[in-house]
């Protein structure tokens, strides 16, 4: 028998507004418009201003340990533009912007690193799950919600930020499949900053792209410029109708990078050089966007020292809120863990103490059998 070929594909990379400026005014037609354009390059630099004062924080001692955002903010920002506000935003760890755009508040994730959970009480209404710091699991969650929504006719979806080294991980796989397999509303979105804490993605994945590991479960996979805002906003935008009208997943790859270290913990110059961290500072997602409403008309210097005020006056009220909160009552930990408290629980919560554990029921530790406790 003849050798034929079994398959055949290719991956676009999508580019509308590029680090030197280019701009391709057709394809960016009708995505963006002008006021929403302003609203947000303002709600980007609101977010890497809370950057730079978490960082501080933590260096200061009054919160754990952060992972900053810098670099990353145009792709889950451009995902929650695009979205419905009833699609769920599954997040990671990175994606402040979008968060905050869906409309939680900035404070819910300070006190997330702050170590106070009620920081992931994320109110029902803005549909966002929250933030996930094992890697990868957050994806299982997605395919959940999506699958969930299928099944009782809604046209809600799901979107899930994951970066490079989660693709690595058996969760990305099998969310992935059960997505594909059982046709589900799900749009994967990998954002590829090259580096998996200290692993570069050249480890992580021999493949030309990161895409192309979406082939293998049937889906279309799509390769974009994460820093470019327009470019995310699109193939995002297509990957969301796609859900909704066919019901199939998408698996986005997001070229980005992160400006800053992994997390406040690390120290990305044992690992990284300065070369590759300035070449990617050119690349800035704000960078960008300022030069074009600068070229628009629509930006210039005195706007932008507004702006950085207001930045300062908002992200400074996010922190007051989060140190001035009310501690939590030793018994929280009771009342959100149960939803019935037994006699023995009971004891626990209204004495604080543990007393009563290993003991028989009616009889003091006293009566124990010689040898040991029950």
């Amino acid at each position: 028998m003849p050798i034929k070929t079994a398959f055949k594909t290719e991956i676009e990379h999508v580019s509308i507004l590029d680090e030197h400026g280019q701009f391709d005014a057709k394809l960016a037609e009708g995505l963006i418009p002008d006021d929403d354009l302003l609203a947000l390059y303002r709600h980007m630099t609101v977010c890497r201003h809370l950057d730079e004062v978490a960082f501080k924080l933590q260096r200061s001692g009054r919160m754990g340990t952060y992972p900053q955002n810098m670099g990353q903010e145009a792709t889950s920002l451009a995902a929650a533009y695009v979205l419905e506000k009833t699609d769920w935003l599954v997040p990671c760890y990175r994606e402040n912007a979008g968060l905050f755009w869906r409309g939680v508040p900035m404070e819910y994730v300070l006190l997330h690193w702050m170590g106070d959970e009620r920081g992931n009480a994320i109110p029902r209404e803005l549909f966002c799950t929250p933030l996930a710091i094992p890697i990868g699991t957050q994806m299982l969650h997605a395919a959940g919600l999506a699958w969930a929504a299928k099944y009782r006719g809604e046209k809600q979806i799901a979107c899930t930020f994951f970066g490079d080294g989660a693709t690595s991980e058996g969760d990305f796989h099998e969310a992935m499949n059960f997505a594909a397999n059982l046709d589900l509303p799900v749009v994967f979105l990998c954002q590829n900053n090259f580096w998996a804490i200290s692993v570069p993605g050249k480890i992580q994945c021999s493949a030309p792209t990161l895409a192309q590991r979406g082939l293998a479960y049937g889906m279309h996979c799509v390769q974009c410029d994460g820093n470019d805002l327009f470019a995310v906003a699109k193939v995002v935008k297509e990957a969301a109708a796609r859900a909704r009208e066919q019901s199939r997943p998408t698996f986005i790859e997001a070229v980005t990078y992160r400006l800053g270290d992994h997390t406040t913990a690390d120290d990305a110059r044992r690992y990284r050089d300065q070369a590759e961290v300035d070449l990617w500072k050119a690349r800035d997602p704000l960078i960008r966007l300022r030069g074009l409403l600068k070229e628009k008309k629509l930006w210039n210097d005195s706007k932008e020292a507004e702006l950085l005020e207001f930045a300062e006056r908002e992200v400074a009220g996010a922190v007051q809120r989060a140190e001035g909160i009310e501690a939590p009552a030793t018994t929280e930990v009771f009342d959100h863990t149960f939803a019935t408290l037994d006699p023995q629980i009971l004891k626990q919560r209204e004495t604080r103490r543990t007393s009563s554990l290993g003991q028989q029921s009616g009889r003091s530790a006293s009566h124990a059998p010689a040898g040991g406790s029950h």
